[in-house]
């Protein structure tokens, strides 16, 4: 039994120039009419989706005659704004976003760790800077 508002994957059956009938299990299949396919413009609907394949859906609407509307936009938005508000993993010891926390709060460990790795990207920008004048230095001056 489809319920309001839920998300719930689905098949495609059939494609129409007005939307894409997709089942949604238990017997029950539903319209994603073709505002509701993307956020941005569906001029061909066979070139945005193609019969078979497995989508996930936002139910919408079920009218009085049992008749069920469906978005895959809404529920790409949903999906979404869901993985914002995910609470992001710790950060890997060599991309810690050092501006975070002010130096006084770091432990000695931190601050060690904080000088290597500004010292790396020092060392690699200095290098990269030289490899540039060495490769192209001489044709600037009119070659040699």
């Amino acid at each position: 039994m489809a319920v309001l508002d839920s998300i719930v994957e689905g098949k495609v059956t059939g494609i129409v120039p007005f939307g894409a009938f997709v089942d949604i299990g238990s017997g029950e299949s539903g319209l994603v009419h073709i505002s509701e396919l993307s956020s941005s413009y569906v001029s061909d609907i066979s070139s945005f989706i193609k019969k078979g394949d497995r989508v996930k859906v936002k139910v919408i609407r079920i009218d009085d005659k049992g008749k069920i509307s469906l978005s895959i936009k809404q529920a790409e938005k949903e999906t979404r704004e869901k993985e914002k508000s995910r609470p992001k993993p710790s950060p890997r010891p060599d991309s810690f976003d050092w501006s975070a926390r002010p130096a006084q709060e770091l432990s000695f460990e931190d601050k060690l760790s904080r000088f290597k790795h500004e010292s790396e990207e020092k060392i690699r920008d200095s290098r990269r800077r030289m490899e540039n004048k060495r490769s192209g230095g001489y044709s600037r001056r009119g070659g040699y």
